[in-house]
């Protein structure tokens, strides 16, 4: 086999993270991890998540640890191992040497209906909650180091056309094209956070990628400088965003 593919795929909240995760845990050269910074996230942090105290007592907690099973051996038979990031699990104090052995994809989504959906479960959310300035300063930081620029996926196009998206995707990072991916038996999944029951539900009623439903609703006006914060972010890296 060729040299394993650790494909980290950074996103903000609110995002079709788990989608495009079930969507390359279907092929077979696959395995997956779930945010596997969570956990040292809210240890880190002190925030009450929901679940806060299973999440904390299943998963680990040790960045350390973490890293070291990131950049560690793949299963038997398996060539890619994609890890679902949130990018403001980052945390700054995370030492940032382990990246260079990962390739990085980022998945954004148009600030305005991020927001939206955001403040329905956190009022108010700050810059950082977004996953933005971290996925900004990753992606800057990867380009800098290779020369080359990263992938960069928006939501929308991904939901418009997601064969097309999803076989440019797999150009960029060395891969081929299966149409698998398309594709997912509905339900949980072992590899799904403990956290999976209250925010996964509708992935696990999914079995492939939903039409792009163009949402009308607006954030609540206190937010509005926060969106205008969060686009001039999304904007830097929308402009390389990848094109069927």
């Amino acid at each position: 086999m060729s040299a394993p593919l650790r494909l980290a795929v950074w996103s903000g909240p609110r995002n079709i993270s788990t989608a495009l995760m079930r969507s390359f845990g279907s092929r077979a050269d696959c395995m997956v991890v779930d945010e596997p910074l969570y956990a040292h996230y809210l240890q880190s942090t002190g925030l009450e998540h929901p679940m806060r105290k299973e999440i904390l007592r299943r998963h680990e907690c040790d960045w350390e640890k973490v890293v070291a099973d990131l950049t560690g051996p793949l299963e038997p038979g398996k060539r890619v191992f994609y890890q679902k990031h949130m990018a403001h699990h980052l945390l700054p104090h995370i030492d940032r040497g382990w990246l260079d052995a990962l390739t990085h994809v980022f998945l954004i989504r148009d600030p305005r209906q991020m927001l939206t959906s955001l403040c329905r479960v956190l009022p108010e959310p700050r810059i950082e909650d977004t996953g933005l300035p971290q996925e900004v300063e990753l992606f800057e930081r990867e380009y800098a180091r290779s020369g080359v620029l990263p992938p960069v996926i928006d939501s929308r196009d991904l939901l418009l056309d997601p064969p097309g998206i999803l076989a440019a995707l797999c150009a960029r990072i060395g891969i081929t094209y299966d149409p698998c991916m398309l594709s997912w038996e509905s339900g949980p999944r072992e590899t799904d956070g403990c956290w999976g029951p209250i925010w996964y539900k509708n992935v696990y009623a999914s079995s492939g990628f939903g039409p792009y439903r163009e949402k009308s609703e607006t954030p609540p006006t206190h937010l509005l400088d926060l969106e205008a914060q969060a686009r001039a972010l999304y904007d830097r890296l929308f402009i390389h965003r990848l094109h069927a």
